[in-house]
Order: structure tokens, then sequence, then C-alpha cells
């Protein structure tokens, strides 16, 4: 384990994944690689460069990607990892993982998140803040869960998907890989078929 860590993404989501990094207190030195170099310093951590410099840092830092976006942290992660860097898990002192809980390399959980017990979650995940993912759930790699969602027991999660903010999805429900959810969001069948669902319950709206 490097006691560097290097976050690539310096806005939004990687604020809050830097801020996660800082209160884990595992790290002797944490920072940012940002596309836009008008950026210099994010959440009091210096921009050392863009992400096309991360392999000059690999061999010194571990490297995180915080990006929000599923599509372009998938390749920037699947990038990284091809060419052997470290790679870790965040998270917040203040969620909640129960026992056999196995969460993939690159996700991040975030404050107020409560994960039950015998759940998996894949490589690349963003569990955001206030998310509740109940047992037996089975997360694939690179689904974004916003604040608030939801999850009862026994829900299957295709990779890719995307579930808006305060989404709900009941118990025993398999929702197939690259489907999005609008806010609010109410599941309460199958999702067989990617694409975009909304509504109270959900029907396809593209």
């Amino acid at each position: 384990m490097k006691n560097k860590l290097l976050i690539i993404g310096a806005s939004g989501h990687g604020k809050v994944v830097a801020d996660i990094a800082l209160k884990m207190n595992r790290w002797q030195s944490i920072a940012f690689l940002d596309d836009n170099k008008g950026i210099e310093t994010s959440m009091g951590l210096e921009v050392i460069g863009t992400s096309d410099d991360v392999f000059t840092h690999i061999d010194e830092y571990e490297i995180f990607v915080g990006i929000g976006n599923n599509t372009t942290r998938q390749r920037i992660h699947e990038m990284v990892e091809t060419v052997g860097a470290s790679i870790p898990v965040l998270v917040h002192p203040d969620a909640v993982v129960g026992g056999q809980v196995n969460i993939g390399n690159g996700t991040v959980v975030m404050a107020g998140s409560i994960i039950n017990c015998c759940t998996d979650i894949g490589k690349g995940c963003v569990i955001n803040t206030g998310t509740t993912i109940d047992h037996d759930n089975c997360i694939g790699d690179y689904v974004h869960i916003s604040p608030g969602v939801h999850l009862a027991g026994t829900v299957k999660i295709g990779e890719g998907s995307w579930l808006g903010i305060g989404s709900v999805v009941s118990n025993n429900i398999n929702i197939t890989s690259g489907c999005q959810f609008g806010a609010g969001s109410v599941v309460v069948k199958d999702v067989n078929y990617p694409g975009t669902y909304a509504g109270v319950p959900i029907r396809k709206i593209k």
C-alpha cells in the first residue's frame, strides 16, 4: 500500500472523493489530476497535472478516478488498471458496511450510506450520500447509485447502470446493464432492456 493518493478529477464528484480520503486519514499526501488547466487547487489540495500525466505517477501514488459519469469513469479506470495502478476502495467513516460485503477497487462509499450483509459491489462504483443497500444485493461494475437511493433485499443491478436521486427498488428485482433511471423512480418489476426509465412506477421513455 502506497502512502500517497492521486485523484483524477478535481470538480464536484472529485471534491467529495477527496473529502472522504482526507477523513480516512490513510494517506500522507493527496493530490489531483484534472484536464482543466485553470484549476490549480481543489479542497486545498494541489492539482499536479492532467489525466495524461497519470502514467508518470503510478509507481508513487495509488490512483482513484473521481469522475461521476459512468462511461468516462470506466474508460479511465480500465486504462489505469491495465497499466498496473494500485486502485483503492474509499469508504467514508460515517458509512455502515455489514458483514460479508465485498467492494471492488475504485468504488467510493459516501457518508451516511448503509450496505447490509452479504452484498457484492463491483469495481468503479459510486455509492452516493445516504444510500441504503439491503442484504444480498449484487451491484455490477461502474454503477452509479445517486444520493438517497434505497435498494431492498436481493436486488441485482447490471454494469454501468445509473439510478437517479431518491430512486427506490423493491426486493428481488433484476435490472440489466446500461439503464438510467430518473429522479424518484420506483422500480417494482424486473428491467430487462437497456434504456432510460422514469416514473412511479417506472416506464421506458427512451
